[in-house]
């Protein structure tokens, strides 16, 4: 199979919010975080970005070492699409992504020809080291990584208000949604589902999107 040279990296999760994915790009720690990134052997920013929707559907498991409280995953096998943003980036960048959701060290390109041609390949038990071919855009595939596991066979677990902003500012980035808009998907979301009301969720989103305006905000002392 023909190695594609720039791979969509796709991103459902708290990777929408593109401020937070140059954290994985270029390394450090984002603000309110646990964990330190150490960021991509080519920290250049991604070709394009664009919103785009998976197959399937998201959902809230397990505990985040990062955000505490669920984290999210993606099933291909539930109903509907997931909202997500893809971005553009190389074979080498997207290992060290990869490698850096895996915990694991980046540094190593990835032999993508399994997952391209079968559609998911297992690299471990871990919770995001399940790759998924999603598509194609423009020619080049769309990759994500997601956990082992079905949203069917989880422990679901509801998510941290933090995270959820998060994801919030993100998908108003993605896809230029309000917060009544965003608060209706999250709440149908399994793991979210029953734990995060409706009103509780569009104050979440509303807060999320002033926040990552805030934060994507450029210095005002610098260029």
């Amino acid at each position: 199979m023909t190695m594609h040279p720039l791979i969509w990296y796709t991103a459902y999760g708290s990777n929408m919010h593109a401020t937070r994915l140059g954290y994985y790009l270029g390394g450090g720690r984002p603000p309110g975080g646990r964990r330190t990134y150490p960021g991509c052997r080519d920290p250049s920013p991604p070709r394009r970005t664009v919103g785009s929707t998976l197959p399937g559907g998201i959902f809230f498991a397990g505990e985040s070492p990062a955000w505490t409280g669920g984290a999210a995953f993606y099933d291909r096998h539930l109903p509907g699409t997931a909202a997500a943003r893809s971005y553009l980036v190389t074979v080498s960048q997207f290992s060290d992504l990869a490698a850096q959701e895996m915990y694991r060290p980046p540094g190593t390109d990835l032999d993508l020809g399994p997952v391209l041609e079968r559609g998911h390949v297992r690299l471990g038990d871990g919770r995001y080291e399940t790759m998924v071919h999603a598509g194609d855009l423009d020619g080049h595939p769309m990759i994500t990584f997601t956990a082992p596991w079905s949203a069917r066979e989880a422990a679901l677990n509801a998510p941290a208000a933090r995270y959820l902003e998060m994801i919030s500012s993100g998908l108003h980035e993605a896809h230029s949604w309000s917060p009544p808009q965003i608060a209706a998907y999250l709440a149908g979301r399994p793991g979210a589902a029953g734990a995060w009301t409706i009103p509780r969720l569009t104050a979440l989103a509303r807060r999320g999107i002033e926040l990552g305006m805030l934060v994507a905000a450029p210095d005002p002392d610098g260029a």
